[in-house]
């Protein structure tokens, strides 16, 4: 291996051992080019890497996809063209200084997040005699960042270069009222201090209530001050943790004046350009829950001699296009929400509840426009062919998964019965078609039960559970895939641009880092240019029932691509699917309102299709959607967090059987399996040893034992410290580490790689 890449100033920053390689087609490995860019931030761009290590060619084209892959997997971000390990700060970075220390130095944070663990602490320094007014708590700046030596201090110091306009943006908090009559804000972000309020900027808070406030320049010592700006409501109210995460995100939830205006002007739609297709007696299958219902299912045996044993599925979907035209107040809401947001107290609807409770949700019984599909299956599951539909159809009934599949299994009830034969039946008997395409298909079959929430009336965590998969859930599923695959079938022959739902296969890094993870378990995965679903389904099937299994399946979910929206077509790797779109759920989702506006033009099927302005801003359309549906994913995966850090709050030193969730330098994320979230354990706290962190085997151990603990392990922890507004837990380990799996040369040589990194000098002498 070549000697460690140093980050001089001028001349070749390669090593003679490194220069001498470069001429047997040498490529720098993964740690090689981690520790350049960790030691070299202000020459960290694509060109000064490859210039580093004198790649050319296909060397530049594997650097350059190597970089990617490395941002795909969170190891490194790109901020103006330059690249940095994700954890550690850039060399010019943003800071917000929030307290001093003992000595009264002024503190700070990164205002970007650079890491999943606590974000680096940094010691700011003031000039003193420079010029201009000098830094306080509260303060925005721009700094220089240096790394320090001093493990028990802040990780960073920072040079300011610049100090920001006073802050004007409205962070988010608990308004407390304390036992002396002072005013304080509890922060409901990880990264947020306490503020003082005085009362002259009290606004009408009262203690409970969740606020908006303006932080302001503080004093030279002591807890920064603000002022509040609005209340949003009490903590003690129903929804009010939902609304944190709603309020941190910028999720728009209330719709303008317009909007409803809109809505509620619009008429219902009638048979003009439409099939009639009320008598089909096709039902809706949803949560006992659901509010609206914007698909419904039906099939029939294929009476085609030539189609022996073949059936006809048919998808009705609400006809959202009807209503909702481009341009409009309500197309233009619809788009800046790109999605509805659901959360265990509420829903964040995407079209106000006229349209999506109302207009859109097909109800039994009435009548409602519909954009369907009528798809022909032979008897092996493959699809024959299909037609589209602008119809006006009536719902046959409006049953519930539990319920539906009870009729199948035997104990019908008033509902059911009365169709259980001429309905439900042959959706089975259909189900059952589909499913041997979808075994053939071989799409990626992980194992990773959902838990669902559910609350009290007052808002609080009752329980949590793990949804029974019932073949009800499963049979829609299908159904829904189905029809998907049809919509962009037909519009990419109808060469109509649409929006795509794509999965890329895991990148080359992604497949290389698995693959090592797998053999410290003695499994293999083959190499390949074409990766498939199936290759790892083989690896999941060999570890089922195994005590890896949940590990092994954690592993390959991360391994995967993050699907997104897209014109562009590459496929859907997942579900093994040459072309996919979002057809089913227009009342939730944008972009199947785009699809169906695009079935509308290419079929001619009426008003509202796509227009040509429409299509020239698709790309920007498809990444605005997929960034509402990460904010989406981000703000309901914290407002889980803050319900169980609340429902646990009352539970600190109690035990609880835990699952390792993440692995870092930091210490070890993990899950508690019977309510969903994480919490934190700091390395620091896990013993006497020296702990060491294996990437590839994504397990920590220790230094003299070789003994620790890896990702997916099953372990006991104690709760200690809860930070419910923040939805944080910290944890205290209460299970002895263990032999690690995989060899004893592999234990060697992943501390042989902890050591060497440690030992290395870095710049200016310092040991790293």
């Amino acid at each position: 291996m070549a000697r460690r890449i140093t980050g001089r100033s001028h001349g070749d920053p390669r090593t003679a051992d490194t220069r001498a390689k470069v001429k047997d087609n040498y490529r720098p490995s993964r740690d090689e080019i981690l520790r350049y860019i960790a030691e070299n931030p202000d020459r960290a761009g694509k060109r000064d890497i490859a210039k580093a290590f004198a790649l050319r060619g296909d060397d530049r084209v594997w650097l350059k996809d190597l970089l990617r892959d490395l941002q795909d997997e969170g190891v490194l971000t790109k901020e103006r063209k330059r690249l940095a390990r994700v954890g550690t700060l850039p060399h010019v970075a943003v800071l917000d200084i929030f307290g001093r220390d003992g000595e009264g130095i002024l503190l700070a944070h990164p205002t970007e997040a650079v890491g999943r663990g606590e974000p680096p602490v940094v010691s700011i320094r003031v000039s003193r005699g420079g010029s201009g007014p000098a830094p306080g708590i509260g303060d925005r700046v721009l700094a220089k960042t240096f790394p320090t030596d001093d493990p028990s201090g802040p990780a960073y110091t920072g040079r300011v270069m610049k100090i920001f306009e006073k802050r004007t943006d409205a962070v988010l908090g608990v308004f407390r009222v304390l036992q002396d009559g002072s005013f304080r804000i509890e922060p409901v972000e990880r990264r947020q201090p306490e503020l003082i309020v005085d009362k002259e900027f009290q606004n009408g808070a009262k203690n409970g209530d969740l606020v908006e406030v303006e932080p302001a320049r503080a004093s030279r010592y002591g807890l920064p001050r603000a002022k509040v700006l609005n209340v949003l409501g009490s903590l003690t109210s129903e929804k009010a943790v939902s609304m944190i995460a709603i309020h941190a995100h910028d999720i728009p939830h209330i719709f303008p004046a317009d909007v409803i205006a809109e809505s509620e002007a619009v008429k219902p739609a009638t048979l003009a350009h439409r099939e009639d297709w009320r008598d089909l007696p096709l039902v809706t299958i949803d949560p006992a829950d659901a509010k609206d219902h914007d698909d419904a299912v039906f099939a029939t045996p294929d009476l085609d001699e030539k189609n022996l044993g073949g059936f006809i599925a048919t998808v009705a979907i609400a006809d959202v296009a009807a209503y909702v035209r481009y341009g409009t107040a309500l197309d233009r809401e619809a788009m800046k929400r790109g999605n509805s947001v659901y959360f265990p107290d509420r829903v964040v609807p995407m079209l106000p509840e006229r349209i999506s409770n109302d207009l859109c949700s097909l109800r039994e019984g009435q009548d409602r426009p519909a954009l369907a599909v009528r798809m022909t299956f032979s008897a092996d599951g493959r699809k024959i062919r299909h037609s589209f539909h602008r119809v006006m159809m009536k719902s046959a009934a409006k049953l519930a998964y539990s319920q539906a599949q009870s009729a199948i299994d035997g104990v019908p009830d008033d509902k059911t019965g009365p169709i259980l034969d001429t309905v439900l039946r042959p959706l089975w008997d259909a189900y059952a078609i589909l499913k041997r395409g979808r075994d053939s298909r071989q799409p990626l079959e992980l194992d990773l039960p959902e838990r669902k929430i559910l609350l009290k009336p007052d808002g609080t965590v009752d329980r949590v559970i793990v949804p029974e998969r019932l073949d009800a859930h499963k049979l829609i599923e299908e159904f829904m895939i189905q029809a998907n695959v049809a919509a962009a079938e037909t519009l990419e022959g109808k060469k109509q641009a649409l929006v795509y739902r794509i999965h890329d296969a895991p990148s080359l890094a992604k497949q290389e880092s698995l693959r090592e993870f797998l053999q410290t378990l003695s499994l293999s995965l083959a190499r390949g240019a074409q990766m498939r679903p199936s290759q790892f389904n083989g690896i999941l099937e060999r570890v089922r029932g195994a005590d890896n299994e949940a590990l092994v399946n954690e592993v390959v979910l991360r391994s995967q691509s993050q699907a997104e929206y897209s014109p562009k077509n590459i496929g859907h790797f997942g579900l093994n699917l040459n072309r996919y779109a979002h057809f089913t759920s227009p009342i939730r989702r944008y972009a199947d309102l785009i699809v169906h506006r695009g079935l509308i033009a290419a079929l001619g099927l009426g008003p509202g299709g796509l227009t040509q302005d429409e299509e020239v801003r698709l790309e920007d359309v498809a990444v605005l959607i997929s960034g509402t549906e990460r904010r989406a994913m981000a703000a309901e995966r914290d407002t889980v967090d803050r319900l169980i850090s609340a429902y646990l709050a009352e539970r600190i030193n109690d035990r609880f059987d835990a699952r390792i969730s993440g692995v870092t330098k930091s210490g070890l994320f993990v899950q508690l399996p019977q309510y969903g979230a994480d919490g934190f354990i700091p390395v620091s706290t896990l013993g006497g040893d020296y702990y060491i962190y294996d990437e590839t085997a994504r397990s920590l151990f220790g230094e003299r034992s070789g003994k620790g603990y890896q990702l997916a392990d099953r372990v006991e922890v104690r709760l200690v410290e809860v930070a419910p507004m923040a939805g944080a837990m910290r944890f205290e380990m209460l299970t002895d580490p263990k032999p690690l799996p995989g060899s004893s040369r592999s234990f060697h040589k992943a501390k042989g790689r902890a050591r060497a990194s440690q030992s290395r000098p870095g710049p200016r002498g310092r040991r790293r």
